[in-house]
Formats: C-alpha cells, sequence, structure tokens
C-alpha cells in the first residue's frame, strides 16, 4: 500500500469500526498515521495536526456561544486532539486542498414542505377568472397607471390601450418617482419599449398571448437579466452583468410582459437599505416600505408599474406588501422555480408576484409556476383557482391567543369572512420557541456568501450595524453543526403540527406581522396571500431595523393614516383557495382602490 494511500484511509471518517479512537481512553493514543500497521481500519483523531494551537481555556470561552457545560477535564481532553480530530474538517475551506464552491451549487439535502404520505392539494387544475366588468379605458393617464393588472389586460387585449402608450405611461412615472421613493436600480427603457411594440404587433395580429401581454413589469433586483445589470441590491454586485435571464423573467417574457424596470431591494435580501439609499414608503416618506422586496411594492403601490416580482425567505414579500398596502403573494415552497435568481437560503427562498389586486397575484402566479431543472427544489403543481365560485361553507381558523396583537381592521376583516357565510375556527399551536427555526436561515444564508464574509467584502455593505448581514454571517461561523442539525428535525416536528392543523381548517387568517405565523410558515413552505383590510393611525414611523438611539424614528403629530393588511395562509399549492378567499373578502372591503397621495 502506498503512503498516501495509507494517510488517506487512517484520516478517513468513511465508516466507524470497533477500537477507534473515540472509543479508546484518552491516554490510550492511537500511533502517529505513517506508524499505524498495514490493514488498520481509519479512526478518528489520528490525522495530521493541523491549525492553530487550541487550549482548554479556548474551549471555556467558546463554550459561552453554544451554551453547553464542559468540566475542566473534558475540556482539557476536547483540546487535547482538536488539531487532528475537528481541525481537519475545515481542510476544504482553509486548504491546502482548498474547494471553492460556485453560488449555483445547491445542498445536496432538500426541504420537501409534503410530509411523506401525503399527497399536496389540489388536484384539480382550473383557472376561472372574475369576470369582473372593467368599464371604459379611463381618459385619465394617472387612472390608467394605478389599475389594476387585470382591467389593463381588458384594454390591452380589445386594443382600447396600446402597450406602448402604457410602457411610456410607467417609463415616464418611474424616471419622475423613482428617484423619490429610492425604489428603481435600472430602468430598462430601451429593452421595455422594443418588447411594448412586438406586443401591439402581436396583438393586432391577433396573436394574443393572455393577460399579462403587453403589461409592464419591474423586477426585484435579484433575478438575472441578460445584458442587464442584477446588483442584489449590494456594493459588491452593483456592476454584476449577468448572460442569461432567469427562468421567472423567461417565463414573463414569453407570457408577453414588457420589463420596464429592475427594482430596489435590501441588499442581499434584507429589509430595505441598498447602496442607493432607503426605499420609500409611498404612503408615508418618512419612513422604509418595508423590505426586502423594498422596490417591488413601493413601485407598485405608486403606480410606476403594472406588477411586479419579489421574494421572500422570512417575511420579505409580507412586510412590503403589508406597509405599502399592495397584494402580495407568497407561494407554496417549490412551486415557482428560482433558477437565476439570488441564493439566500436554499430551503426557504421563494419568489412571488406583487401587485395591486387579489386577482393579479393569481393571473401572474399561473404563469410562472412549474418546475424547472435548474431549480432542484421546484416540483410539479396545479393551481386551482374559481374567482366567481362560493366561498360559503370554507373553515377559516384564527388564533384567540393573537388578540392582543390585532386591530380593529384585523378584527374587521374576520367578522367580514363570516358575513361571507366562512366558519371562523379557533385555533392553536404549542407554544414552542419558534425562532429557533433560524438557525437553518442563518446557517444557509451564511453558506450562501461565505466567500463575501471571510474576503471581507461584506464590509461594503452599507449597513453595518449589529442586526445587519456582516454581523449576522460572521456570528452564524460559531453556530452549532448540532444545533443546525436538531432545528431541521424541529421543522420537521412543526410541519407535522401544521398538518394537524388544516386537518381541522381550509384556511388561516393571521395579523401580517404579529404571532409567529411568518416564522411557521416560512420555514413549512406554506403559501400566504397579503392584501389590504383597511387604515389604521400611528403616531411614530415604522422600521424593520433595531432600534437606533442615535437615529431615532420620526413622530407624527396628528398621526398619520397609512394601510394595513391581513394574511390568509392556504395549504399546501392550495393558492387558489386563498387566492378565491382573498378577492371575496377584497370586493367586499371595498378599500383596494385607494392611492397613495401625491403621485398624480
Amino acid at each position: 500500500m502506498s503512503t498516501s494511500r495509507r494517510e488517506f484511509l487512517v484520516s478517513s471518517a468513511a465508516f466507524l469500526g470497533t477500537g477507534t479512537a473515540a472509543s479508546q481512553d484518552a491516554t490510550d493514543r492511537p500511533a502517529p498515521a505513517d506508524r499505524r500497521p498495514l490493514g488498520s481500519p481509519p479512526a478518528f483523531g489520528t490525522a495530521k495536526g493541523v491549525g492553530p494551537e487550541v487550549t482548554a481555556a479556548t474551549f471555556s470561552e467558546a463554550q459561552r456561544l453554544v451554551r453547553v457545560k464542559m468540566s475542566s477535564a473534558e475540556r482539557t481532553e476536547a483540546a487535547s486532539n482538536w488539531r487532528n480530530s475537528m481541525a481537519p474538517l475545515y481542510e476544504r475551506r482553509t486548504g491546502p486542498r482548498k474547494v471553492d464552491l460556485e453560488p449555483g451549487l445547491a445542498p445536496y439535502s432538500l426541504w420537501n414542505p409534503v410530509l411523506p404520505g401525503h399527497a399536496p392539494t389540489p388536484r384539480h387544475n382550473e383557472f376561472v377568472r372574475s369576470g369582473q366588468d372593467p368599464g371604459p379605458l379611463p381618459a385619465d393617464d394617472v387612472d390608467i397607471a394605478f389599475a389594476p393588472l387585470w382591467k389593463l389586460a381588458h384594454w390591452l387585449r380589445t386594443r382600447q390601450l396600446q402597450s406602448e402608450r402604457l410602457t411610456e405611461l410607467y417609463l415616464r412615472r418611474l424616471e419622475i418617482w423613482g428617484p423619490r421613493l429610492k425604489c428603481v436600480i435600472t430602468v430598462t427603457r430601451d429593452l421595455a419599449l422594443e418588447q411594448a411594440r412586438r406586443a401591439d404587433r402581436e396583438i393586432s395580429a391577433g396573436q394574443y398571448r393572455g393577460p399579462l401581454h403587453g403589461i409592464p413589469w419591474g423586477a426585484k433586483d435579484l433575478l438575472d437579466t441578460a445584458g442587464i445589470r442584477t446588483t442584489y441590491g449590494a456594493e459588491p454586485f452593483r456592476n454584476r452583468v449577468p448572460a442569461k435571464d432567469a427562468v421567472v423573467v423567461h417565463r414573463l417574457r414569453t407570457a408577453g410582459a414588457v420589463l420596464v424596470a429592475k427594482l430596489s431591494m435590501g441588499a442581499l435580501a434584507l429589509n430595505d437599505i441598498w447602496f442607493g439609499g432607503q426605499t420609500k414608503n409611498p404612503w408615508l416618506l418618512q419612513e422604509g416600505s418595508g423590505g426586502s422586496s423594498a422596490g417591488p411594492a413601493a413601485a407598485t403601490a405608486a403606480g410606476l408599474v403594472g406588477f411586479s416580482i419579489g421574494s421572500e425567505t422570512e417575511g420579505s414579500i409580507v412586510d412590503p406588501s403589508d406597509r405599502c398596502g399592495v397584494s402580495g403573494l407568497r407561494p407554496t415552497f417549490g412551486r415557482v422555480p428560482r433558477t437565476g435568481a439570488m441564493t439566500l437560503c436554499w430551503s426557504l427562498d421563494k419568489l412571488g408576484p406583487i401587485a395591486r389586486g387579489v386577482e393579479d397575484t393569481l393571473l401572474v402566479l399561473q404563469a410562472i409556476s412549474g418546475p424547472d431543472a435548474g431549480d432542484l427544489s421546484s416540483v410539479p403543481s396545479v393551481l386551482d383557482f374559481n374567482a366567481q365560485a362560493s366561498v360559503r361553507g370554507l373553515r377559516v381558523g384564527y388564533f384567540p391567543r393573537w388578540e392582543r396583537a390585532a386591530t380593529e381592521v384585523d378584527r374587521h376583516a374576520l367578522q367580514q369572512l363570516r358575513s361571507l357565510g366562512l366558519e371562523a375556527v379557533p385555533v392553536d399551536i404549542p407554544d414552542w420557541p419558534y425562532d429557533s427555526l433560524n438557525t437553518i436561515l442563518f446557517a444557509e444564508a451564511a453558506a450562501a456568501f461565505e466567500k463575501l464574509t471571510l474576503s471581507g467584502g461584506v464590509d461594503q455593505l452599507r449597513m453595518q450595524t449589529p442586526d445587519a448581514w456582516p454581523n449576522t454571517f460572521r456570528q452564524a461561523r460559531f453556530l452549532s453543526a448540532v444545533d443546525a442539525v436538531q432545528a431541521d428535525r424541529f421543522r420537521r416536528l412543526v410541519a407535522q403540527e401544521m398538518d394537524k392543523l388544516f386537518s381541522k381548517v381550509d384556511l388561516l387568517i393571521v395579523p401580517s406581522l404579529r404571532g409567529e405565523m411568518l416564522t411557521i410558515g416560512n420555514f413549512t413552505g406554506y403559501p400566504s396571500l397579503t392584501l389590504r383590510a383597511g387604515f389604521i393611525d400611528i403616531t411614530q414611523a415604522r422600521s424593520d431595523w433595531a432600534p437606533d438611539p442615535l437615529r431615532p424614528l420620526p413622530h407624527f403629530d396628528p398621526p398619520r393614516r397609512v394601510p394595513h393588511s391581513v394574511t390568509l395562509v392556504g395549504r399546501l399549492f392550495d393558492e387558489g383557495t386563498i387566492g378565491r378567499v382573498g378577492l371575496a373578502l377584497e370586493q367586499m372591503l371595498k378599500v383596494a382602490g385607494e392611492r397613495p397621495p401625491g403621485f398624480a
């Protein structure tokens, strides 16, 4: 046997055998690797020592980070062979045999929100639009700009409106209002006009592609666009120009939609501050729009695009949709492929539509759904949405113990669902530490941007506060790998509880950003629909960022009136039901049409 082969076997942890170093007395150390007899089984703790020396004192301090207790003897033993047993595990990163993991490489383990033995619902594939009368084309361009997608689609299909005119209208509004809201990173004027003129020619020739044909839209700037920079809202990537479109961009182009802008996002998908500043809420310019789909929500609310595409890992569609008063649909994990989109967390990221009405979000979802080979987590699915079907008899769950977090708008929305004939069912979930699931988020995000972190590239980001990514990515290096596995097991337990919950109800209604459902829903992959339900008065600006005494948020006297939303959570792959209920609720509440003042 060659020396290199023998050293490989000795240092390998490919299998466990009786008598490994892990079971030996600390005083009975194995012989050095190059002296072990031929044919000896591989043993832990026998690799060549690498890395800096560590002592019992090192473990005394380190154990505080992971909240474990070790005796003095245990710390001494751990230090005695750390360089032989554990330090070699870092070789992939520290060398000498480094392996660079490219951004597009996904982990081998995949998250599947559907529990074993369960089939996703629904099984019927149907899409029936509401059939509402859009009325004639308005004379005022502002009324056209703020019209919901379904109306714009009708006017384009019937040739009352041309895509080129609509695109020019939105391009002007993007150029006027985009800088004030700080919601636009790149305006795609030339591409947009080319696509709009093509759409007009095709529609005139009877080659109508569907309700998105000729509709101008904006992309959160984590979706790759061929030849157009895609910056992730972050300084290190501000000049990044991909060669290929993301799959969602390609699907929308195939549907005839017109890309007018790449919209702002919180840097690397956190909150609402990017290298160009803080994206503003059109309803209240003294506060941020919420994040990280900051630009899509703000631009849609201000009538700068027909619709937009955002993304969510843990709140990035729900949060800005709530604050900006638009409709945001977070699809079931796996329904919409993320190929060509920035990865933050492989097992959590989702792409979804943001629009000015509920039906609009379903029209977009229909166009972007379906698996793609580039996203290993994407799966086949059907969309059963019948906007004309009755919602009477559906069971809607609500959480009485979250009552203290509810507003009058939340309570009124639940009452309106009752008046629509839904049965309101009180439900509950175990009082567990759901925030511990964020072990997965922090670990995956830190892995996704490991190279940027260790190279010091994160130091270029605008936000360098304790709750910003640079600090979190660095802290995450010290999370316990054991706790990451336990968090994954806990995730399955939470998924089982959600499955039990949905055996009692057809959907849930929750305060959009209160309670624990934002975390639970994202980690278990359930879809949600956030829609404007009314208005509230606030006396202080709101922020996604931790309070900073050096930068206090503005106070308002008299209070300011801002939109407030509720969120409907549905069964896995059952976006059609929450869309149907959401549309009925929207029509009952009659608050979706009000516009933010000052954007005429």
